[in-house]
């Protein structure tokens, strides 16, 4: 049993680090919130690309979508959203969903899921947004 906790907790050790959620923050005129990322190819090549800044405009009211320098790598897409859902419509189509819904075929790429209140891209009217690393000073979770 002492070998089995050994051998876990160097496991632990060394796969923590890779293991890590990789968070976001996005900052606009209007507000900062920040977003934890997926871990798929196209939020991986997402942070590749930061910092970016992208000019979104809004679209059906329930979201704020822009284009990105580059697009990123196709992945598994889903139809629903949920408020605070980060996505990917096209391979370089960003997208910060508002509101809750559901998107036709083919679907959306999920980048991640914004923490905060991301009512604050709620209004009509574009918005430029820089999108950054973000660089916490919080202790990693238990």
């Amino acid at each position: 049993m002492n070998v089995f906790y050994k051998t876990l907790v160097i496991t632990l050790s060394v796969m923590g680090p890779a293991m890590a959620e990789q968070r976001i923050a996005i900052s606009s005129e209007w507000g900062r919130v920040t977003a934890d990322l997926e871990r798929n190819a196209a939020a991986k090549a997402l942070v590749e690309l930061l910092p970016v800044t992208i000019e979104m405009r809004d679209h059906l009211r329930q979201e704020k979508t822009g284009n990105l320098p580059a697009a990123l790598p196709e992945g598994e897409r889903q139809l629903d959203f949920s408020t605070g859902t980060l996505g990917l419509w096209e391979s370089d189509d960003f997208v910060i969903y508002y509101k809750t819904g559901r998107v036709p075929q083919p679907g959306i790429i999920k980048l991640g899921q914004v923490r905060g209140d991301v009512s604050i891209f709620d209004r009509p009217g574009p918005v430029t947004v820089r999108v950054e690393l973000h660089l916490s000073r919080e202790p990693p979770p238990p």
